[in-house]
């Protein structure tokens, strides 16, 4: 008897866990082919939350996935395990070993055979090599280093509140480097955060007076992916709320007590955060003789397969795939990750037959920055829309439906309208951002 066709995804984020519901709903439910997820994490939280989680105004409690539970209702199988090598000859992706909180061990390193391999390991911000970066910032690649951050806010906060003496000037300011959505949507979410912390009982502190915010952005403008007119509309933005925008200021040290730039300026930040700039995971770089470009994506075909292996595929933020013939690549964006899964699932479709596989061509909709409950800008494209660019509350509503549609990828519309009512009637018992 012929043992099914084998298909291992590596990375459970939006892109490679919308793949493994879609492909165990379909191939997996009807016995056609073996599904395996494998995640170094037990849970899923969409990353474009992760600013959001980092500030306190999203609990991980409510808003992750089990990727057990995901498993078990949608025919595919999860392994938790971090993948550090791959031998292409006898088709393997190797893990290695897991410890638990006390640093004991409890699952050995292991490999898992594969037909079909589907790389979706996401990306990393990337500290360019400036010195002091690893050492002083904190960054949001993963839930736990935005729930770190978090709790690192409320202690500072807490403990400027009980320290008995004044609290002395950059004790609780924050500097954000990078100015695109990450950095900007953060800085405006913990302007609504000081201030609720502040009227939950830490009055001493004065949020005006004693927190100031810095948003600092090597490119002339920030949100540089984003039409000028807009760019310009989210400073102003932020202008508005204290926060002081730093432009055209390339860093070129991290210290203890600050960020020093090219032009001879420094910020002075107690806690500062790097959200400059992306590369795919280090251990890409030169993974069994896979082509990689400068930022350790693998470098793909239309098809999604690697260049050097056609049972090797990849999407998502850790692909370099090709945009045009200009030699540009796909933007690293969640709408790409989602695209490019919905075209894998086709392709493993056809790869089971033999048939063709089909051609990526990315489809620009839009971006959208929301500034906290305060503003939303961005651009809509699209066959009836143009170049649409839209503010406030319509954008802010097709902000809010992109997370829609991600959850009804993963949980259908029934389930995902009933998580929006739930959430909604939580509002009102449950304090407004995380308080532990």
């Amino acid at each position: 008897m012929t043992s099914r066709h084998h298909i291992v995804i590596v990375g459970g984020g939006a892109g490679g866990l919308e793949l493994a519901t879609k492909l165990g709903d379909s191939l997996g439910r009807r016995g056609l082919a073996d599904i395996t997820l494998i995640d170094a994490g037990f849970t899923h939280v969409w990353k474009p939350l992760l600013h959001e989680v980092a500030a306190g105004t999203l609990d991980t409690s409510e808003d992750e996935l089990e990727y057990l539970a995901q498993a078990r209702w949608h025919h595919f199988r999860y392994r938790l395990g971090r993948m550090v090598g791959l031998d292409r000859e006898r088709q393997e992706v190797q893990l290695a070993p897991t410890h638990n909180e006390n640093g004991e061990l409890f699952i050995p390193e292991r490999s898992f055979g594969y037909d079909t391999l589907i790389m979706a390991v996401g990306s990393i911000s990337n500290d360019f090599g400036v010195p002091g970066v690893k050492e002083h910032c904190r960054f949001l690649d993963t839930t736990r280093q935005a729930e770190r951050f978090q709790s690192a806010l409320l202690e500072q906060m807490l403990l400027a509140h009980t320290q008995g003496k004044p609290i002395e000037p950059g004790q609780l300011d924050v500097a954000i480097v990078g100015g695109g959505a990450t950095g900007v949507e953060l800085a405006a979410q913990l302007y609504h955060v000081t201030r609720r912390l502040s009227a939950y009982g830490l009055d001493n502190i004065d949020p005006d007076k004693h927190i100031r915010m810095s948003v600092i952005e090597a490119n002339p403008r920030i949100l540089p992916a984003l039409p000028p007119r807009l760019s310009y509309a989210a400073e102003g933005v932020l202008r508005e709320l204290g926060v002081a925008v730093l432009s055209g200021e390339q860093v070129v040290e991290v210290t203890r007590e600050g960020i020093r730039t090219a032009g001879g300026r420094f910020i002075p930040a107690a806690m500062k955060v790097w959200a400059a700039g992306i590369k795919a995971p280090d251990f890409l770089k030169d993974l069994a003789g896979l082509e990689t470009n400068r930022i350790n994506q693998l470098v793909v075909t239309p098809t999604l397969q690697t260049t050097r292996d056609p049972n090797i595929f990849a999407l998502g933020d850790c692909a370099a795939c090709p945009l045009d013939d200009s030699g540009r690549t796909v933007p690293p964006r969640a709408q790409a990750a989602h695209q490019q899964a919905s075209l894998l699932v086709k392709s493993m479709k056809q790869r089971l037959r033999g048939q063709p596989l089909p051609t990526y061509r990315y489809r620009d909709y839009g971006s959208l920055v929301a500034l906290g409950r305060y503003s939303t800008v961005g651009s809509l494209m699209g066959n009836l829309t143009g170049n649409l660019h839209v503010s406030g509350f319509l954008a802010r509503v097709v902000y809010l439906s992109l997370y829609k549609m991600h959850q009804v990828a993963l949980y259908g519309a029934w389930r995902t309208a009933l998580i929006t009512a739930l959430h909604v009637l939580r509002r009102g018992v449950d304090p407004r951002i995380k308080l532990h």
